[in-house]
């Protein structure tokens, strides 16, 4: 089962995680061969609405991680959903068809770290989907500090 591991004592709490997340899940993010500097700011200035990035970065003082799904073993937002849109893969990876959400929010109300989130251009769940297709995740593959890593447990 592949999981993103936070190392909060490496994080500096640049947030490129939520940068390239943001960039990896917009529609420019995937053109092939543009600048990732310019797809960074395509992604933030010239796509309406403007994509979000799947994962959150929190601080607190010195201390800051980043926040996102934890594709959890016994995943409670899989029981919860109505529509049966939150679905594991064969990978373990718990990802949400967002075709299928009809926008109940009990992934939201039953997810033990609140990193499921409502997407601000329409009324569906959105959460960290591993990059589905992708060897890395963008968030890990561009962590300066290897704040994030992945592991294949």
């Amino acid at each position: 089962m592949k999981r993103i591991v936070v190392h909060e004592q490496y994080c500096i709490g640049c947030r490129l995680c939520e940068v390239h997340c943001l960039v990896a899940h917009s529609q420019v993010g995937r053109v092939p061969g543009a600048s990732i500097a310019r797809r960074i700011v395509k992604a933030y200035k010239g796509e309406l609405p403007r994509p979000e990035p799947r994962l959150l970065v929190e601080e607190k003082g010195h201390l800051s991680f980043a926040v996102q799904c934890r594709h959890c073993e016994d995943a409670p937002c899989i029981d919860a959903c109505i529509s049966g849109a939150m679905q594991r893969t064969e990978d373990g990876a718990v990802l949400c068809d967002e075709e299928a959400c009809v926008g109940c929010w009990m992934c939201l109300m039953v997810c033990p770290y609140g990193v499921i989130h409502r997407r601000s251009d329409r009324k569906i769940a959105s959460k960290c989907d591993l990059c589905a297709g992708d060897d890395l995740p963008a968030c890990v593959a561009n962590c300066p500090n290897e704040a994030l890593t992945l592991s294949e447990e």
